[in-house]
């Protein structure tokens, strides 16, 4: 019996060695204005941040993280939102992801952009349309759920406002809690687009901007 007391206690210890905290390498922090924190260095809090989003949809501390863990609990609250608005929204991806492009272009958010052009391509939305929102024209090539989220998206960030025309046809596209949702992902990608630029936050290695300012 003893004996198998201690195989259980050495097994134990295995499993804790195995689930140690991430180390510093592991997160791949960056920052420029807002320096990269290595986990054995954070609070209580900021670890808490850190294991929560290392363990809900995301997986990886990359974008705004950085900058938030100055901010523990607020920043466990943003990232709550965020992976309801990125992940779990009623809109589906596709537009989800086209109003993210059209808040980072509003913002000349760098990473923010090069991320979210990957997943809109993957999630089917066209290069063409893409390349319209880089540019700052409006795509010529857009399906009719595209330009009632076109639509909205351009007219809430340049008007702030919208008719009901425009609303009317996002209403009828996404109903009333998509209508909602909408607003709210963009939301949230301003608070991380105005987390990126304050921070200047790097582009990955090898990487190059690929917005170009709007005159």
């Amino acid at each position: 019996m003893r004996f198998k007391f201690l195989c259980l206690g050495f097994t134990g210890l295995a499993g804790m060695a195995m689930a140690q905290a991430p180390t510093t390498s592991d997160l791949h922090l960056r920052g420029d204005r807002f320096k990269p924190l290595a986990y054995e260095q954070m609070t209580p809090e900021q670890k808490t941040l850190t294991d929560h989003v290392l363990a809900g949809d995301r997986g990886s501390m990359n974008g705004p993280y950085n900058v938030l863990l100055r901010s523990p609990e607020m920043g466990d609250l943003a990232q709550n939102y965020g992976a309801y608005m990125r992940f779990h929204s009623s809109v589906p991806r596709k537009l989800n992801e086209f109003a993210i492009l059209m808040t980072a272009r509003f913002w000349n958010s760098q990473y923010e952009w090069s991320a979210h052009r990957k997943y809109a391509l993957e999630a089917g939305l066209s290069a063409e349309v893409i390349e319209g929102v880089a540019t700052g024209k409006r795509p010529t090539s857009m399906q009719a759920d595209e330009e009632a989220v076109y639509n909205f998206c351009n007219e809430l960030l340049n008007t702030r406002q919208v008719s009901d025309a425009t609303f009317a046809a996002a209403r009828a596209t996404l109903g009333e809690r998509g209508v909602v949702d909408l607003i709210g992902v963009m939301g949230y990608y301003h608070l991380v687009s105005m987390l990126l630029n304050v921070d200047r936050y790097p582009l990955p290695d090898g990487a190059k901007n690929e917005l170009k300012p709007l005159n």
